[in-house]
């Protein structure tokens, strides 16, 4: 009897795909094992890992609400807030402004008289090409004081080639500090020189003498020339200001006038007269005070937000159980209250807070104690010797300067909110790490087990082909017995 071997259908030598031998160690096998290991070992790493960056996100936004509370109030600490003053003109003939902690003070100013500078103009020329000189020289220009005393003397050298062009450039490159020159044509055939002094007033006058001679009034053919000495004419006289401050007559030799009042600058404009009301710039500290207010709600809110208790998962805050953020809150909840010394607190300057902790402010009562004694909100503010009662001074740090010391300990470099930052970094990349040495150990684990797979699955398929080659025999031997 010849039996002939008949390999089992699906059957190959070298197994090229898991499962092929044998229809149960598959691929499909391997994958629904990973994916229960996955959902035991890497699933509770991978939401750990969400709720961090959850709390990442929600930190950033609560870290810059703080920061910026925080820059609100050290805007409110700076005691240059206070030292800065508003003028307020009633009238058309002043323009004031008031430096820094300058006086405080209402007062009139009746302006009678302008600072003027004087003007020259030279006698007619043909052209501006006009020659002035018959020969080389110089001539003075020479400035005077109203006595007629010469206090400051320029010399102008001029050739026999000089036009009246040439002299203008030469006067403004020479004596520009005290003279302008120009050049006017006043009509065909009619060019002039006009000097203007360059500040107002009766100290800066000025006149031009030919020290040489050789000036010319006819094109360079004639010396002797008036044109520019004696030919010169005065259009207007270099004047001092005169005005009255609160009726006290005053003069002075500009119009720009800055030591009248220490940290004043006053401009004349006109004739006429102003009242005018330097006080402190109560705009800028409420400016300043409602946006402290702004930013404190808003870190209120935020602070309440993540820090809320509740049973309902959708409403609790985040980090409802985080001992560092509800200290953050009772903190800034608390300061508003602590904070002056012992002259006071906030809620004497119209601060209060409702029962949501949102803060407000009544700017009646910042106004009224501003208007009893503006340095002594000063001193609660940001520090300094505050004027009891009794005449007894009490030296305070200020209570924003409190608040911003208290903050600090949050929001500074390093502060509790940079450490808390780093913590959250740090357990994310914690997490991160062991999510991947978790799925390094599966990935190695699986591809052991697909391996293991494959060769069980060639031994299951050479018994199964090796059962199949005896149950022919056997069929065979059967079929040849019956016959």
């Amino acid at each position: 009897m010849i039996v002939k071997s008949i390999p089992t259908k699906g059957f190959v030598m070298g197994i090229s795909s898991l499962g092929v031998g044998s229809s149960i160690l598959t691929q499909d096998v391997l994958d629904q094992l990973r994916k229960a290991d996955e959902a035991t070992l890497i699933r509770p790493v991978t939401l750990n890992i969400a709720n961090e960056n959850d709390k990442k996100a929600a930190f950033d936004v609560l870290d810059a609400t703080m920061k910026n509370l925080s820059d609100a109030i050290g805007e409110l600490k700076n005691a240059t807030l206070f030292d800065s003053r508003s003028v307020d003109v009633s009238g058309t003939s002043v323009n004031i402004t008031a430096s820094a902690n300058s006086d405080v003070q209402d007062f009139t100013l009746d302006v009678t008289r302008l600072a003027t500078k004087e003007i020259d103009e030279s006698g007619a020329f043909g052209a501006d090409t006009d020659k002035i000189a018959t020969a080389d020289g110089s001539m003075n220009l020479d400035i005077k004081d109203a006595a007629g005393n010469v206090t400051k003397s320029y010399t102008i050298n001029y050739t026999a080639n000089m036009t009246l062009k040439d002299l203008k450039n030469q006067i403004n490159k020479v004596a520009g500090n005290d003279v302008s020159a120009s050049l006017v044509n006043i009509a065909n055939g009619d060019t002039r020189l006009f000097l203007n002094a360059v500040n107002e007033g009766e100290n800066q006058n000025f006149v031009i003498s030919d020290t040489s001679g050789n000036l010319s009034d006819d094109g360079g053919t004639t010396a002797g020339g008036t044109n520019l000495t004696s030919g010169m004419s005065t259009l207007q006289d270099g004047l001092n200001a005169q005005f009255t401050f609160n009726g006290q007559s005053i003069e002075r030799e500009s119009n720009n006038i800055t030591d009248l009042v220490t940290g004043y600058d006053i401009t004349l404009k006109e004739l006429g007269s102003s009242d005018v009301s330097v006080q402190q710039n109560r705009d800028e500290i409420m400016k300043r005070i409602d946006s402290f207010v702004e930013k404190y709600n808003a870190a209120i809110t935020e602070l309440g937000k993540v820090t809320k208790s509740s049973t309902d998962s959708s409403v609790r805050g985040i980090f409802s159980g985080d001992s560092t953020m509800r200290g953050m809150l009772s903190t800034v909840q608390n300061m508003i209250g602590s904070v002056g010394g012992s002259v006071g607190t906030l809620y004497d300057y119209g601060f209060d807070v409702d029962k949501d902790g949102k803060l407000s402010v009544d700017k009646s009562v910042m106004e009224s104690k501003l208007d009893d004694n503006a340095a002594n909100v000063e001193a609660f503010f940001v520090g300094g010797d505050y004027v009891n009662a009794d005449g007894s001074t009490t030296t305070l740090t200020g209570a924003f300067s409190d608040m911003s010391t208290t903050l600090g300990a949050y929001t500074d470099y390093n502060g509790m909110l940079d450490q808390f930052q780093t913590s959250i970094s740090d357990r994310i990349s914690d997490l991160e790490d062991n999510k991947q040495s978790i799925t390094a150990r599966l990935d190695d684990k699986y591809e052991t087990l697909k391996k293991q797979y494959a060769a069980y699955d060639a031994m299951i398929a050479k018994l199964n082909n090796a059962s199949n080659m005896f149950i022919q025999m056997a069929n065979t031997q059967n079929a040849a017995q019956k016959q």
